[in-house]
């Protein structure tokens, strides 16, 4: 039943990957959509999304909490771990960012058909803390603290990120309880339906198959712990968080899907090993296809 109701989500992805490769509408096309929806739409649906969200409920704060735990207890075993296996910054990068970075459009569409608008507004509360704590995190590793991991550098980072400043926004308004007056709910409301199906099919547009034919190993272990071990690591926090319902379902979800394809852009643009994240991204998104209902169906927790 699970696979029933998930699988347009990958069929999305799947058909965006064929219309890139057929060059359809044309190979500039999947750079200007994946641009306009970063800036505009997917931003419109946060705003609406979070200006709504009952940010006075204690169960929401223990939810953002137990989401800011499961990253920070994560990136933490990760440097432990690279204390027993030395690597270097430009490989460390991808692999953090492998393990603690999520794609925000698949985290949306299941929890959109699993939860409805609620579980959407407690999707969006985890995205405002979590969005600012892991691109903190993946510039720190790509550049061990210096000179891209600069105070200067990272604020300008964090401020230029059209979700974070999305989430403020959002933040600003449910705590004024100005809301979305005057029809500019419907409005954004309007822009964000757009966002979840156009981003999936951008997702499998920047699949990139030939990047798996080396590490397989890494690319292996990179897999397991994100789409196993993560999932086991937000359900422990949940749980030691006393969450329960939707808010625990959707910590699951968020620690349950491949990491995001903007983690590519960020490894490039800071000189890591572009190649090796590539082929992160690739597999954990093939991947998924099996592990996400085989999570869901072990620790959904309604």
């Amino acid at each position: 039943m699970l696979l029933i109701t998930i699988w347009p989500i990958f069929a999305l992805i799947c058909l965006g990957f064929v219309l890139a490769r057929s060059s359809f509408p044309s190979a500039e096309f999947w750079p200007a959509a994946e641009r306009i929806n970063y800036f505009l739409l997917f931003p419109a649906l946060l705003v609406s999304s979070l200006a709504r969200a009952p940010l006075q409920d204690p169960t929401v704060l223990r939810l953002g909490a137990a989401a800011v735990a499961t990253i920070l207890a994560a990136a933490l075993a990760l440097a432990l771990f690279r204390r027993l296996r030395p690597m270097p910054a430009a490989r460390f990068g991808p692999v953090l960012q492998g393990v603690v970075r999520f794609n925000t459009y698949l985290v949306l569409s299941i929890v959109a058909i699993l939860a409805g608008t609620e579980g959407l507004e407690r999707a969006a509360v985890i995205l405002a803390v979590a969005v600012p704590l892991v691109n903190v995190l993946s510039i720190f590793a790509l550049t061990e603290g210096a000179g891209g991991g600069t105070p200067r550098v990272l604020l300008r980072a964090i401020l230029r990120n059209p979700l974070i400043l999305a989430c403020v926004a959002g933040f600003a308004l449910a705590l004024s309880g100005i809301g979305l007056p005057l029809g500019t709910g419907d409005f954004l409301r309007l822009l964000g339906q757009g966002s979840l199906p156009l981003g999936l099919l951008c997702v499998g547009a920047a699949l990139k198959p030939m990047s798996l034919h080396r590490d397989m190993a890494a690319l292996t272990g990179a897999c397991l712990v994100r789409l196993l071990a993560m999932p086991l690591l937000a359900a422990l926090a949940g749980a030691g968080f006393g969450l329960s319902g939707v808010e625990a379902l959707v910590l699951v979800v968020f620690s349950a899907v491949p990491t995001a394809p903007t983690a590519y852009v960020l490894t490039r643009q800071l000189n890591g090993d572009g190649n090796f994240m590539a082929g992160i991204v690739t597999s954990q998104t093939l991947a998924s296809v099996l592990t996400i209902p085989l999570v869901l169906m072990l620790l959904d927790p309604r």
